[in-house]
């Protein structure tokens, strides 16, 4: 049995607002935030990301060094290994994005 064009239509037009009435009625709910309330909180929160962002960059790069053959550390400063530190160089970049992109939410 064919469905008429206007039923095909009405479906469609449903699938495609599905998301976006779900979005809505998701947003009238009050959900606690985080954001600060005053200059001393958004401080503190932003010491708690840097430390934590540094943290996690360091500990990115030191689990890339185990995961590589030799030491990436000697061959960056000693052997001058341009590669090895734009690899490395990538893999902090990508720690800090994923860093900054929790910070905003």
């Amino acid at each position: 049995m064919k469905m008429p064009l206007a039923a095909c239509r009405l479906v469609a037009t449903l699938l495609l607002c599905a998301p976006s009435l779900l979005a809505a009625t998701a947003e009238t709910t009050a959900s606690p935030t985080w954001h600060p309330q005053s200059l001393g909180q958004a401080i503190a929160n932003m010491l708690i990301f840097a430390a934590l962002g540094i943290a996690a960059a360091v500990i990115g790069y030191k689990i890339l060094d185990k995961c590589t053959p030799g030491d990436l550390t000697k061959e960056i400063l000693e052997n001058k290994n341009i590669a090895a530190a734009i690899v490395a160089a990538a893999v902090i970049l990508g720690v800090c994005l994923i860093v900054a992109a929790a910070m905003i939410g």
